[in-house]
Protein backbone atom coordinates (compact mmCIF):
# COMPACT_ATOMS: atom_id res chain seq x y z
CA UNK A 1 0.00 0.00 0.00
CA UNK A 2 1.41 3.40 -1.00
CA UNK A 3 1.64 5.87 1.85
CA UNK A 4 0.37 9.22 0.64
CA UNK A 5 1.52 11.05 3.79
CA UNK A 6 4.76 9.36 4.83
CA UNK A 7 5.86 12.29 7.02
CA UNK A 8 2.66 12.29 9.07
CA UNK A 9 3.28 13.41 12.63
CA UNK A 10 6.85 14.60 11.99
CA UNK A 11 8.12 18.14 12.44
CA UNK A 12 10.89 19.06 10.00
CA UNK A 13 13.03 22.19 10.32
CA UNK A 14 13.61 24.11 7.07
CA UNK A 15 16.60 26.42 7.41
CA UNK A 16 16.69 27.93 3.92
CA UNK A 17 16.44 31.75 3.67
CA UNK A 18 12.79 32.68 4.04
CA UNK A 19 12.27 33.61 0.38
CA UNK A 20 13.60 30.20 -0.70
CA UNK A 21 11.87 28.06 1.91
CA UNK A 22 8.32 27.89 0.58
CA UNK A 23 8.76 25.12 -1.99
CA UNK A 24 10.42 22.66 0.41
CA UNK A 25 8.00 23.57 3.19
CA UNK A 26 5.04 22.92 0.89
CA UNK A 27 6.43 19.55 -0.18
CA UNK A 28 6.95 18.53 3.47
CA UNK A 29 3.42 19.59 4.37
CA UNK A 30 1.98 17.76 1.36
CA UNK A 31 3.72 14.62 2.60
CA UNK A 32 1.92 14.96 5.93
CA UNK A 33 4.73 16.57 7.89
CA UNK A 34 4.87 19.95 9.57
CA UNK A 35 7.54 22.29 8.22
CA UNK A 36 9.10 24.59 10.82
CA UNK A 37 10.70 27.64 9.22
CA UNK A 38 13.95 28.65 10.93
CA UNK A 39 15.87 30.66 8.29
CA UNK A 40 19.54 30.66 9.26
CA UNK A 41 20.52 33.30 6.70
CA UNK A 42 18.96 36.51 5.44
CA UNK A 43 19.46 37.73 1.89
CA UNK A 44 19.90 41.41 0.99
CA UNK A 45 20.84 43.38 -2.12
CA UNK A 46 24.56 43.94 -2.62
CA UNK A 47 25.85 46.76 -0.44
CA UNK A 48 27.87 48.30 -3.30
CA UNK A 49 26.45 47.97 -6.80
CA UNK A 50 29.03 50.08 -8.65
CA UNK A 51 30.94 47.07 -10.01
CA UNK A 52 27.72 45.23 -10.83
CA UNK A 53 26.45 48.25 -12.76
CA UNK A 54 29.74 48.45 -14.67
CA UNK A 55 29.46 44.80 -15.67
CA UNK A 56 25.83 45.11 -16.69
CA UNK A 57 26.61 48.11 -18.86
CA UNK A 58 28.69 45.74 -21.00
CA UNK A 59 26.48 42.66 -20.66
CA UNK A 60 26.04 42.40 -24.42
CA UNK A 61 29.76 41.58 -24.66
CA UNK A 62 29.38 38.41 -22.56
CA UNK A 63 28.72 34.99 -24.06
CA UNK A 64 27.34 33.25 -20.98
CA UNK A 65 25.72 34.21 -17.67
CA UNK A 66 25.73 31.61 -14.89
CA UNK A 67 23.42 31.91 -11.90
CA UNK A 68 24.69 30.17 -8.78
CA UNK A 69 21.44 30.15 -6.78
CA UNK A 70 17.80 31.26 -6.82
CA UNK A 71 18.91 34.41 -5.00
CA UNK A 72 21.40 35.10 -7.78
CA UNK A 73 18.53 34.72 -10.25
CA UNK A 74 16.29 37.07 -8.31
CA UNK A 75 18.78 39.88 -7.83
CA UNK A 76 20.69 39.30 -11.05
CA UNK A 77 17.64 39.14 -13.29
CA UNK A 78 16.05 42.17 -11.63
CA UNK A 79 19.22 44.11 -12.40
CA UNK A 80 19.37 42.84 -15.98
CA UNK A 81 15.71 43.65 -16.67
CA UNK A 82 16.30 47.23 -15.54
CA UNK A 83 18.65 47.70 -18.51
CA UNK A 84 17.53 49.40 -21.68
CA UNK A 85 17.24 46.75 -24.37
CA UNK A 86 17.27 43.91 -21.83
CA UNK A 87 15.10 41.64 -23.98
CA UNK A 88 17.48 41.94 -26.93
CA UNK A 89 20.51 41.24 -24.73
CA UNK A 90 18.86 38.17 -23.19
CA UNK A 91 17.97 36.84 -26.62
CA UNK A 92 21.66 36.44 -27.50
CA UNK A 93 23.09 35.62 -24.06
CA UNK A 94 23.54 31.97 -23.10
CA UNK A 95 22.10 31.28 -19.63
CA UNK A 96 23.19 28.57 -17.19
CA UNK A 97 22.09 27.62 -13.67
CA UNK A 98 23.41 25.03 -11.27
CA UNK A 99 20.34 23.63 -9.52
CA UNK A 100 16.64 22.99 -10.13
CA UNK A 101 15.62 25.84 -7.85
CA UNK A 102 17.57 28.29 -9.98
CA UNK A 103 16.14 26.82 -13.18
CA UNK A 104 12.65 27.17 -11.73
CA UNK A 105 13.38 30.78 -10.76
CA UNK A 106 14.63 31.59 -14.27
CA UNK A 107 11.44 30.19 -15.78
CA UNK A 108 9.48 32.61 -13.61
CA UNK A 109 11.40 35.38 -15.38
CA UNK A 110 10.52 33.90 -18.76
CA UNK A 111 13.93 32.30 -19.38
CA UNK A 112 13.33 28.73 -20.56
CA UNK A 113 16.49 27.81 -22.48
CA UNK A 114 18.90 27.11 -19.64
CA UNK A 115 22.13 25.11 -19.54
CA UNK A 116 21.79 23.05 -16.36
CA UNK A 117 22.43 19.60 -14.92
CA UNK A 118 19.53 17.25 -15.64
CA UNK A 119 16.83 17.48 -12.99
CA UNK A 120 15.91 13.79 -12.82
CA UNK A 121 17.44 13.60 -9.33
CA UNK A 122 19.36 10.42 -10.14
CA UNK A 123 22.55 12.24 -9.33
CA UNK A 124 23.65 13.05 -5.79
CA UNK A 125 24.27 16.77 -6.01
CA UNK A 126 23.87 19.96 -7.96
CA UNK A 127 27.14 21.88 -7.62
CA UNK A 128 30.02 23.42 -9.53
CA UNK A 129 31.43 20.00 -10.36
CA UNK A 130 28.14 18.88 -11.89
CA UNK A 131 27.80 22.14 -13.80
CA UNK A 132 31.31 21.82 -15.20
CA UNK A 133 30.50 18.32 -16.49
CA UNK A 134 27.76 19.61 -18.80
CA UNK A 135 28.60 19.17 -22.51
CA UNK A 136 27.80 22.82 -23.30
CA UNK A 137 30.62 24.03 -21.02
CA UNK A 138 33.45 21.94 -22.41
CA UNK A 139 34.51 24.09 -25.39
CA UNK A 140 34.39 27.63 -23.97
CA UNK A 141 37.69 29.03 -25.26
CA UNK A 142 37.20 32.68 -26.15
CA UNK A 143 33.93 33.01 -24.22
CA UNK A 144 33.27 35.84 -21.78
CA UNK A 145 31.45 34.45 -18.74
CA UNK A 146 29.67 36.41 -16.00
CA UNK A 147 28.88 34.45 -12.82
CA UNK A 148 26.07 35.93 -10.73
CA UNK A 149 26.50 35.09 -7.04
CA UNK A 150 26.48 36.42 -3.49
CA UNK A 151 29.40 37.88 -1.59
CA UNK A 152 32.09 35.21 -1.68
CA UNK A 153 31.81 31.54 -2.49
CA UNK A 154 33.78 28.75 -4.14
CA UNK A 155 36.12 29.64 -6.99
CA UNK A 156 36.14 26.21 -8.65
CA UNK A 157 33.60 27.04 -11.36
CA UNK A 158 35.31 30.23 -12.49
CA UNK A 159 38.83 28.85 -12.17
CA UNK A 160 37.99 25.78 -14.26
CA UNK A 161 36.31 27.81 -16.99
CA UNK A 162 39.43 30.00 -17.12
CA UNK A 163 41.56 26.90 -17.57
CA UNK A 164 39.31 25.96 -20.48
CA UNK A 165 40.06 29.29 -22.14
CA UNK A 166 37.19 31.51 -21.01
CA UNK A 167 37.41 35.00 -19.50
CA UNK A 168 35.45 35.02 -16.23
CA UNK A 169 34.06 37.79 -14.05
CA UNK A 170 32.00 37.53 -10.88
CA UNK A 171 28.90 39.69 -10.49
CA UNK A 172 28.11 40.13 -6.80
CA UNK A 173 24.39 40.86 -6.78
CA UNK A 174 23.38 39.99 -3.20
CA UNK A 175 24.82 39.47 0.27
CA UNK A 176 24.07 37.15 3.17
CA UNK A 177 23.74 38.01 6.86
CA UNK A 178 22.94 36.15 10.05
CA UNK A 179 19.50 36.98 11.47
CA UNK A 180 19.06 37.23 15.25
CA UNK A 181 17.62 33.85 16.23
CA UNK A 182 16.89 32.08 19.52
CA UNK A 183 17.55 28.35 19.48
CA UNK A 184 15.13 27.92 22.38
CA UNK A 185 12.25 29.06 20.17
CA UNK A 186 13.12 26.23 17.79
CA UNK A 187 13.44 23.69 20.60
CA UNK A 188 10.01 24.69 21.91
CA UNK A 189 8.57 23.32 18.64
CA UNK A 190 10.04 19.89 19.48
CA UNK A 191 11.31 19.18 15.95
CA UNK A 192 12.10 15.67 14.76
CA UNK A 193 14.69 16.48 12.07
CA UNK A 194 16.62 19.36 10.52
CA UNK A 195 17.41 20.18 6.89
CA UNK A 196 20.46 22.34 6.12
CA UNK A 197 21.40 23.47 2.62
CA UNK A 198 24.63 25.43 3.11
CA UNK A 199 27.80 25.07 5.16
CA UNK A 200 27.52 28.72 6.20
CA UNK A 201 24.05 28.15 7.64
CA UNK A 202 25.23 25.00 9.39
CA UNK A 203 28.05 26.93 11.06
CA UNK A 204 25.63 29.60 12.26
CA UNK A 205 23.33 26.95 13.74
CA UNK A 206 26.25 25.43 15.62
CA UNK A 207 27.29 28.85 16.95
CA UNK A 208 23.90 29.16 18.67
CA UNK A 209 24.38 26.04 20.74
CA UNK A 210 25.63 25.86 24.30
CA UNK A 211 26.54 22.68 26.12
CA UNK A 212 22.92 22.07 27.16
CA UNK A 213 21.34 22.65 23.74
CA UNK A 214 24.06 20.58 22.03
CA UNK A 215 22.73 17.57 23.92
CA UNK A 216 19.35 18.09 22.22
CA UNK A 217 20.32 19.29 18.74
CA UNK A 218 23.38 17.18 17.90
CA UNK A 219 21.56 13.82 18.22
CA UNK A 220 18.73 15.13 16.02
CA UNK A 221 18.71 13.67 12.46
CA UNK A 222 20.17 16.18 10.02
CA UNK A 223 19.66 16.06 6.24
CA UNK A 224 21.90 17.86 3.73
CA UNK A 225 21.80 17.80 -0.10
CA UNK A 226 25.58 17.73 -0.46
CA UNK A 227 28.30 15.56 1.05
CA UNK A 228 30.41 18.65 1.78
CA UNK A 229 27.72 19.96 4.14
CA UNK A 230 27.13 16.53 5.63
CA UNK A 231 30.83 16.06 6.35
CA UNK A 232 30.99 19.46 8.05
CA UNK A 233 28.03 18.46 10.23
CA UNK A 234 29.75 15.23 11.29
CA UNK A 235 32.90 17.14 12.16
CA UNK A 236 30.86 19.51 14.34
CA UNK A 237 29.40 16.58 16.24
CA UNK A 238 26.07 15.72 14.62
CA UNK A 239 25.46 12.04 15.26
CA UNK A 240 22.92 11.17 12.55
CA UNK A 241 23.65 12.85 9.22
CA UNK A 242 22.12 11.86 5.89
CA UNK A 243 23.36 13.09 2.54
CA UNK A 244 20.39 13.28 0.20
CA UNK A 245 20.19 13.81 -3.52
CA UNK A 246 20.19 17.39 -4.75
CA UNK A 247 17.47 20.00 -4.56
CA UNK A 248 14.23 20.10 -2.59
CA UNK A 249 13.01 16.85 -4.15
CA UNK A 250 16.21 15.13 -3.09
CA UNK A 251 15.78 16.38 0.47
CA UNK A 252 12.16 15.27 0.50
CA UNK A 253 13.09 11.80 -0.79
CA UNK A 254 15.69 11.47 1.95
CA UNK A 255 13.20 12.51 4.61
CA UNK A 256 10.58 10.07 3.34
CA UNK A 257 13.08 7.19 3.25
CA UNK A 258 14.11 7.98 6.82
CA UNK A 259 10.51 8.18 7.99
CA UNK A 260 9.50 4.92 6.34
CA UNK A 261 12.60 2.87 7.10
CA UNK A 262 14.00 4.20 10.37
CA UNK A 263 11.02 5.66 12.18
CA UNK A 264 7.90 3.68 11.30
CA UNK A 265 9.28 0.18 10.80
Amino acid sequence: MIKTQPLSGLKIVVTRPRDQADHLAQRINQAGGQAILFPLLEIHPAADTAELNRQLAHLQAFTLAIFISPNAVRYGMDAILSLEGAAKILSTLKIAAIGPGSVRALREYGVHEVIAPPTNFDQATFDSETMLAQPELQAVAGWKVLIFRGDGGRALLGDTLKLRGATVEYATCYRRSKPPLDINILLAERPDAITVTSSEALGYLFEMLNEQTKKIILPMPLFAPHERIAQAARQLGWQSVTTTRGGDEGLLSGLVAWAENDIKN
